[in-house]
């Protein structure tokens, strides 16, 4: 059978947009790898509603609700290319499966590539995180960790102090000016320059030098890319962000290929639970609307 619209991940964003085209009535299939970004965490903070909630029952709830609707075909499953033109596209699986849809929406997700410091992917979403919004006021204005990456990481230091005592460690990543040296000193942001051993402990930061400095969690500006290559295969277009790379969208969340969306992680910056799903409502939004007015 053709599908209105092919939902290629099933998570936070990809489940948001599927169930604004479910209520309209229209015919998804959503493929799902099983791979939410934030599985390594065990509560989700900063989303209305919902504020503390173990982000996996966040999804299952989801899940069970999209479930209630007849027009939706779930699979469990990694898509591997997605060919063809609007009105016409086919998604091929990893068995060799294929299924045929209207439109295609690509909410993959990203992938993190952490800094290469022994323990630290060990620790990521339990004491080594990215959103201070999402993880830093359980954190209870401890000492915290900001492990430079590149220039962003400046950003993260000087947001910070509002979640308690900061020490930057530039770890031969960043250079510091005069000018972000005074900024930093001035929000009482301490500057460690030697660089990094390993993680230890739950979030202790040991140094080339033997010391080990304990905090009571750490921060690091993780680089991004679409979790697969799904949406490269069809020939959409990536842009750069200050974060890394994502597919590149227009207002209505519809990429370079006419016919083809994307949303989520994978498809804008900054990041949050809240923030994917709102971009997955809007694009569920315009994908209905690309059904009813195709020639729009």
């Amino acid at each position: 059978m053709q599908y209105d619209v092919i939902v290629i991940g099933g998570s936070y964003a990809g489940m948001a947009a599927a169930l604004q085209l479910l209520r309209a009535r229209r015919r998804v299939l959503v493929i799902d790898a099983g791979q939410r970004r934030n599985r390594f965490a065990g509560h989700s903070h900063g989303f209305l509603g919902q504020d503390g909630a173990d982000p996996a029952e966040i999804a299952a709830t989801a899940r069970r609700q999209l479930d209630a609707y007849p027009t939706l075909t779930w699979i469990d499953g990694r898509a591997e290319t997605a060919t063809g033109q609007k009105d016409d596209f086919i998604v091929t699986m990893q068995d060799g499966a294929q299924h045929r849809g209207r439109r295609v929406l690509f909410a993959t997700g990203v992938s993190d590539t952490l800094p290469a410091i022994d323990g630290l992917q060990d620790r990521w979403g339990v004491s080594v995180f990215l959103c201070p919004y999402c993880h830093g006021y359980e954190l209870d204005r401890g000492r915290i960790a900001v492990i430079a990456t590149g220039p962003m990481s400046l950003h993260q230091a000087q947001l910070l102090p509002e979640w308690g005592e900061v020490t930057l460690f530039t770890n031969d990543a960043v250079t510091l000016d005069d000018a972000a040296r005074a900024d930093l000193e001035a929000r009482g942001v301490a500057i460690e320059p030697t660089p990094i051993a390993r993680i230890a402990g739950e979030a202790d930061v040991v140094l080339s030098d033997g010391r080990r400095l304990p905090f009571a969690g750490i921060f690091t500006a993780s680089r991004n890319a679409p979790a697969t290559p799904v949406a490269q295969s069809l020939g959409c277009a990536l842009s750069e962000t200050p974060f890394g790379t994502q597919i590149q969208t227009d207002e209505a969340k519809q990429t370079s290929v006419p016919g083809a969306f994307a949303c989520g992680d994978a498809a804008r910056v900054p990041h949050s639970l809240s923030l994917a799903v709102a971009d997955g409502a809007w694009a569920g939004a315009s994908l209905h609307r690309s059904l009813v007015w195709p020639d729009a």
